[in-house]
């Protein structure tokens, strides 16, 4: 896998990924930026969000479970010294379907969590991270 990242001005970047696709990162206006993107702790708070969704997603269809929606909510905290790495993280799943199977759903949270999300158990080397769910019908 490869990435490149571009220097755009100040403390904005662009950074490009071998599929074509680029992202705009940007810092905070009192670190120079004009705040035109996330932040690049951000982006891996996301990266990580995005990981674990679709594992949880894919084993649930899978499962042939009737999924409708799935939000993760990530909340985190980082040290107050440099270097700022998340100490904890915190991702709430919101699974939404028609008649789901509540251990299925865990089982899909537990197998990313522990198995399959090469991001969450990478930032788990050097932060706590934390799963739940919750499972919502979806309405007729």
């Amino acid at each position: 896998m490869k990435a490149r990242i571009k220097w755009v001005e100040n403390v904005c970047f662009m950074g490009e990924s071998e599929t074509g696709h680029a992202v705009v990162l940007d810092g905070a206006q009192e670190a120079g930026g004009r705040n035109l993107g996330m932040r690049p702790m951000e982006m891996l708070l996301i990266g990580m969000g995005a990981c674990t969704s679709f594992d949880v997603v894919t084993i649930l269809k899978k499962a042939r479970q009737p999924i409708t929606d799935c939000v993760a909510e990530i909340t985190a905290v980082r040290a107050e010294e440099v270097p700022k790495v998340f100490t904890k993280i915190h991702v709430h799943f919101v699974v939404t379907g028609r008649a789901l199977n509540a251990s299925q759903v865990e089982r899909a949270v537990k197998l990313s969590a522990e198995k399959y999300c090469s991001a969450s158990i990478m930032l788990g080397k050097s932060a706590e991270v934390t799963h739940d769910f919750e499972v919502v019908e979806t309405p007729i």
